[in-house]
């Protein structure tokens, strides 16, 4: 009798270890599908800024650019956001900069000096990196481009993020009370978006960003998560592209999750100047200089 009992539990058992098994395996094969999917290198081999490419398997420091694109109807539109994220698993560190979109500087490849967002519009994903790469004077590894219209899916597809609002407003027909607070997906996408009603202008719009972005990756890496991945991978593979592999982003889970112990976020100083009737956000040289050289020092990088 003890023996048919403990047969029975041992087939109980060996079913739910079979179901979890594949339930992992199917997981682990539509994530793959996804990551395949999302793929899109650059058409550079390596960043002309480095003598040799940094390997994430032996967690070299690395940059990665992180694009908000603004896509309108059949146009490429322009980089709504661009935030530069250095990586310094050594150091257990990373820098997020965000670039004012208006910021003046060479748009390269175009022979033009033209506010820094309008180089996706002129040569898309490879002018931004170009052009963003020249102007800090720093390797851009890899990118990561986000369609900002198609962003509310993925923060749909986690449940919603929590952030923190110091700044009461209204935007797109959505109110933001001042403190903490939960959005979905449009409401994120509003919140996102103002700048005009914020003295801080694009700073303030940056530092929302920042913040929905910071959530999504929190709610995302949560367990509770999987339950819908599915959505979340829906959501990814429809509005996400990059140059990172699938291997290379599982060796950054593994190699580079320290990093997030110390945060630093870093504003670049400069001021509004009009030019030609076009309002520019001019960086003065000694400004970009000393943000180069921090960004290279963090990147192990020698300092020109």
């Amino acid at each position: 009798m003890k023996k048919k009992v403990l047969l029975w539990i041992g087939g109980i058992i060996g079913v739910v270890l079979i179901g979890a098994g594949a339930y992992a395996y199917n997981v682990y094969n539509k994530v793959s599908k996804t990551l395949e999917g999302v793929h899109q290198p650059l058409e550079r081999e390596a960043s002309p800024k480095r003598t040799e490419q940094p390997s994430i398997k032996q967690a070299a420091p690395i940059s990665i650019l992180l694009m908000g694109s603004d896509p309108r109807g059949d146009e490429r539109g322009r980089s709504d956001s661009l935030i530069l994220i250095t990586l310094n698993p050594t150091l257990k560190s990373m820098k997020m900069v965000s670039i004012p979109r208006d910021t003046y500087t060479e748009i390269v490849g175009k022979g033009i000096k033209d506010k820094i967002n309008h180089a996706y519009a002129f040569g898309g994903v490879e002018m931004s990196v170009n052009t963003v790469e020249n102007f800090l004077d720093v390797p851009i590894d890899h990118y990561i481009e986000v369609n900002m219209e198609g962003f509310k899916d993925i923060v749909n597809a986690v449940g919603g993020v929590d952030v923190n609002n110091d700044l009461a407003f209204t935007q797109d027909n959505h109110t933001f009370a001042k403190g903490p607070i939960h959005l979905n997906g449009d409401e994120a996408l509003a919140y996102s978006r103002m700048r005009k009603q914020d003295p801080r202008g694009d700073f303030g719009r940056q530092m929302r960003q920042r913040q929905v972005i910071q959530a999504v990756i929190k709610k995302g890496a949560n367990v509770s998560s999987l339950a819908n991945y599915g959505s979340i991978l829906t959501a990814i593979q429809k509005n996400v592209k990059t140059s990172l592999t699938q291997e290379q982003m599982f060796e950054i889970q593994q190699n580079y999750r320290e990093v997030r112990n110390s945060n630093e976020e870093i504003q670049i100083e400069g001021k509004g100047q009009m030019m030609n009737n076009i309002w520019y956000y001019v960086v003065p040289e000694q400004s970009r200089q000393e943000l180069s050289k921090k960004l290279r020092e963090h990147l192990a990088l020698p300092v020109q």
